[in-house]
This record gives structure tokens, sequence and C-alpha cells, in this order.
């Protein structure tokens, strides 16, 4: 049985794998992919894999994204899967996890948080074993599917 690519092949640029097909508008809009107007975006949905069941792939070309872009991505889209593609080759792959600190990216959900009164970055810390981030000023926690990106 002969096997075919579903998605064709970049030259150059970036390709985010194993999206949880809910969120890949999420994703798109978080990287202003829709604000693109010069460079192929491939967006894949419903594909199969292994891992994940069901999912979504967005291919970029000539673009490669920055560790606050991709910090903000483990948010939205933990344990997605990177590659770097140059010359049709990947050069790197790595998958993209949350960092313990998140700073600048989330909204702290309490109104009397200090971060949210005073012009200062928001400071986040994953709680180890959760699915949970706790304000560095107040301590509130949100449950990362609850989040507010700044």
């Amino acid at each position: 049985m002969k096997r075919q690519l579903l998605v064709a092949a970049l030259e150059n640029g970036t390709v985010i794998d194993h999206i949880p097909c809910d969120k890949v508008f999420q994703v798109i809009s978080l990287l202003k992919l829709d604000q693109n107007d010069h460079d192929a975006i491939t967006i894949g949905m419903n594909l199969e894999s292994e891992r994940i069941g069901l999912k979504g792939i967005i291919k970029v070309a000539n673009r490669f994204f920055t560790d606050e872009e991709l910090n903000q991505l483990s948010v939205i889209t933990p344990n997605v899967s990177l590659a770097i593609i140059r010359g049709y080759e990947v050069v790197e792959k790595k998958d993209v996890c949350m960092p313990p600190t998140l700073s600048g990216i989330i909204s702290c959900p309490n109104p009397k948080c200090i971060c949210n009164n005073e012009p200062m970055r928001t400071l986040f810390h994953a709680v180890p074993g959760t699915d949970r981030l706790r304000c560095h000023y107040c301590g509130t926690t949100v449950k990362q599917r609850d989040v507010a990106l700044c």
C-alpha cells in the first residue's frame, strides 16, 4: 500500500505539529498568522496521529518563532512539536513545553492584584503536578485552559 503526504513539503520555515484540532485556529490567532500576507501557510486538521488520535498541523514558510511566541504557544497548546526546516530538511526538532515561569504572557484574573493596578509585567509559576498556574504577586491560581493571554 502506497502512502502519500497529505500536506506539501516546506522548503524553509516552521512546522507546528500535534496540535489538538480544537486549538488550531487559536494558534493561528495567537501567532498572528491570519495577518500574514506574503508567506505560504498550510493548515491541516483532523489528520490521523498515533500520538493524539486526530491532530492539526500548521506549516509556515519563511517564519521562525521567538522563545516568547513559543512560551505563549505552550500555554494554549502544551506538548506540540516543532520542526525547523531549511532546504527541505528538518534541521531542528523539539517539543514545546510550558516553562516553569511565565512573565508577561498571562493576565491575572484577580482584579485587585498589583499587576492589574500598576504598570508591571505579570508573573506566573506553574504548579508542579497540576494544570494550574499561580500568580507570583497575589497567589491566585488559574487552570491552564482558563488563562487569558495579555
